[in-house]
């Protein structure tokens, strides 16, 4: 059935998973386009070395003590230490930014702050169920056949060819942009809620999905302290302690972001939830904008972005400190 541009909260006035609202709002073209571009934008603007190593490594230094890249791992302990600092320390990554997508829905509607923070911390742990499932079957997994998998490499990448570290970058996060772009076309009612029949038994199926996207970043993470400690758990052979630093790395990645989650749960003003409860397409709005521009953030940088850097492309728009 076709929709015309006006705000319909009739034909769909419930709910259907975390991410639809059933609230959908007028002009949603409009709203589509400057998230694109705001994605599109972000991406031009974005500096990998800023955020790896300016915010990064002296991050990782300052908890650690030491020089993070440069000073071996020497035993479990101190891996176990590393996986969680560097998690902490990468939490604005180009990777672990697309996370920010999942913060509209967590912010919830209730009216006491008590219950607006529990709202936020439900969602929190069924999304790290989903993180810390695709976190420990990765470690895992490194943990016994690492050493012969394209994020092992240490060779560097040369231009006009892929090698297997980008191509895995390419592909994962490829994937991981494009979903969360589509889960923002169904917030907004231009798309269909893939998660619909599922959540009516299992409601908080969404917020694992958005887990298992987060957990993947792990997957095509370029990051340079994240590598060492994938090497690290590729030499031990252990799967147990590949899990173990795996889960620590994902926890760490997303320790800002929830803290930035609580507070403003407990800290959003009366005035501004009148507001925003007034008129639930507002939701829906911010729940699509937040997913629809990070989505097209992760898809551009990783996979047009990055052929620009190899030279598979003649040009892609960059800011001079980028």
């Amino acid at each position: 059935m076709l929709r015309d541009d006006r705000e319909i909260t009739q034909a769909r006035p419930a709910a259907t998973s975390a991410f639809v609202n059933g609230h959908f709002p007028r002009r949603r073209g409009l709203i589509v386009l400057l998230s694109v571009l705001a994605g599109f934008a972000l991406t031009v603007v974005w500096s990998a070395h800023f955020v790896d190593s300016t915010i990064g490594d002296t991050v990782a230094n300052a908890l650690l003590g030491h020089d993070a890249k440069n000073e071996p791992i020497t035993s479990v302990a101190a891996g176990v230490v590393f996986a969680f600092v560097t998690g902490l320390a990468g939490t604005f990554t180009a990777c672990n930014i697309a996370a920010f997508g999942a913060v509209a829905p967590m912010l919830g509607e209730s009216s006491s702050r008590a219950e607006r923070i529990r709202g936020v911390l439900r969602p929190l742990l069924w999304l790290a169920v989903g993180m810390l499932a695709v976190s420990a079957v990765y470690g895992a997994i490194v943990g016994l056949v690492g050493t012969s998998m394209p994020q092992f490499s240490t060779a560097q990448n040369a231009a006009g060819t892929l090698s297997g570290r980008s191509v895995q970058s390419m592909v994962v996060f490829g994937v991981i942009g494009l979903a969360m772009t589509y889960l923002g076309l169904a917030a907004l009612g231009l798309a269909r809620d893939p998660f619909a029949r599922i959540a009516r038994r299992h409601p908080n199926a969404p917020m694992v999905f958005m887990g298992v996207l987060i957990g993947g970043f792990l997957i095509g993470r370029p990051f340079g302290l994240f590598r060492q400690l994938f090497r690290d758990a590729a030499e031990s052979g252990n799967p147990l302690y590949g899990a173990a630093a795996f889960c620590l790395q994902s926890l760490g990645n997303i320790v800002v972001l929830a803290v930035l989650l609580i507070a403003v749960a407990a800290l959003l003003g009366d005035r501004t939830r009148r507001r925003l409860g007034a008129k639930p397409s507002r939701f829906a709005v911010i729940t699509g904008v937040a997913l629809i521009t990070m989505g097209v953030f992760t898809f551009l940088y990783w996979d047009v972005r990055l052929l620009a850097r190899r030279e598979l492309i003649p040009w892609y728009p960059t800011a001079p400190w980028a």
